[in-house]
């Protein structure tokens, strides 16, 4: 039977931003669980402009170039985990319009969250990252990785060292995922 495909998402585009490190721990966590087969899908490289299609998503009469290939990025995966800093209480708006590209691809796949920031690691853009991905019926996980002060965690060569927490929690979280994303499977599958 093929694993699940998991896409670890960047949310940051910024220049000198600790969202890729994160990512690459993410990626490298998920790798060496043996879950799924791991991709990493950073949207400083996708490079999505903002919202140009004419058509609502929910009809998936895509025009753009960009558009189809989005989508065929996203519709392959099984599962996702979304690294996302804390802009002003909330979570980038580079993420906001990758969601908003698209509505079936997302649809009935779990998603994780892995957050980073100041005090607050990042809690206040998944809270409110989570009614978004709920309203494209993705099924938020409560497991998930919290980093307070990431500057604090990032070594001089710019990798990240994950503390005992932070690998317990993404552990606990990849082995949601991989539940979750066999499960969901089924309700992807057209309806008889």
């Amino acid at each position: 039977m093929d694993k699940p495909v998991l896409q670890v998402i960047v949310a940051s585009t910024r220049p000198g931003r600790a969202g890729r490190a994160v990512a690459e721990w993410v990626h490298g966590k998920a790798v060496s669980s043996g879950l799924f087969e791991v991709e990493l899908v950073d949207l400083a490289e996708v490079r999505l402009p903002f919202l140009d299609e004419p058509h609502h998503p929910r009809l998936k009469q895509y025009v753009n170039a960009h558009t189809k290939e989005w989508s065929a990025t996203v519709d392959r995966a099984d599962a996702y985990v979304f690294v996302t800093p804390e802009y002003n209480h909330s979570y980038p708006g580079v993420l906001k319009n990758a969601l908003d590209y698209l509505h079936h691809e997302w649809q009935h796949k779990p998603a994780g969250f892995v957050s980073y920031g100041g005090v607050s690691g990042g809690t206040r853009a998944v809270a409110a990252l989570r009614h978004v991905v709920s309203t494209l019926k993705m099924v938020p996980l409560m497991e998930g990785v919290i980093i307070p002060f990431v500057p604090q965690h990032l070594g001089e060569d710019g990798t990240l060292r994950p503390s005992d927490v932070m690998d317990a929690s993404a552990d606990a979280m990849l082995g949601e995922l991989a539940r979750y994303s066999g499960v969901l499977g089924a309700m992807r599958q057209p309806v008889a």
